[in-house]
């Protein structure tokens, strides 16, 4: 008697590539991949290190902008939201500990753990950053009204949220997308 085959794995994405996405959806997923692609490239990023005045890779720099937009966080907490693994963060951490641009504090729950909080030096790395950026979305936005400024902004907003939510949905989770307010 022969041993029955396991039942076929579901391809996760087969629902998705059942249905045809809308045209608009289609769109948006382009203009994603193309604007990953251009703020992405080796060449932006040194050309922003450069304006900025700051030597850092950019792992460094996805990190100290994680930090500086929280409230000091565990390492692990970091990994979690830069969707990456743990180790990769710890080795982050020593490089910019070595920099001076963060220090370790105990974790104010568990004496035990300790959070990652930025320096001075961290802080105004991070601002030197944000402003070399800044300067460049404003050339490249001048001729765009400050309301639609305004509804890209909120847009892209909901879209994070949306994408936060939704993240884990592809392994059989409830895949209806949720409203932001």
């Amino acid at each position: 008697m022969s041993t029955p085959s396991p039942a076929p794995t579901p391809d996760p994405l087969s629902a998705v590539a059942s249905s045809s996405a809308s045209d608009e959806v289609v769109e948006i997923e382009r203009a994603l991949n193309r604007i990953v692609y251009l703020t992405g490239r080796v060449r932006q990023h040194d050309r922003l290190m450069a304006l900025a005045g700051v030597s850092l890779d950019r792992a460094a720099v996805a990190l100290l902008r994680q930090i500086a937009d929280s409230e000091p966080l565990r390492p692990g907490e970091l990994a979690g939201r830069l969707a990456v693994e743990a180790s990769h963060v710890t080795r982050q951490v020593q490089q910019l500990e070595k920099g001076g641009y963060v220090t370790r504090v105990p974790d104010p729950d568990d004496r035990r753990a300790q959070r990652i909080q930025l320096t001075a030096v961290g802080q105004e790395a991070i601002d030197r950053i944000r402003v070399a950026s800044c300067r460049g979305m404003e050339l490249a936005l001048a001729h765009w009204s400050p309301e639609e400024l305004h509804q890209l902004s909120t847009l892209f907003h909901r879209m994070v949220d949306d994408f936060l939510h939704t993240e884990g949905k592809f392994e059989g989770e409830d895949s209806e997308p949720r409203r932001a307010p």
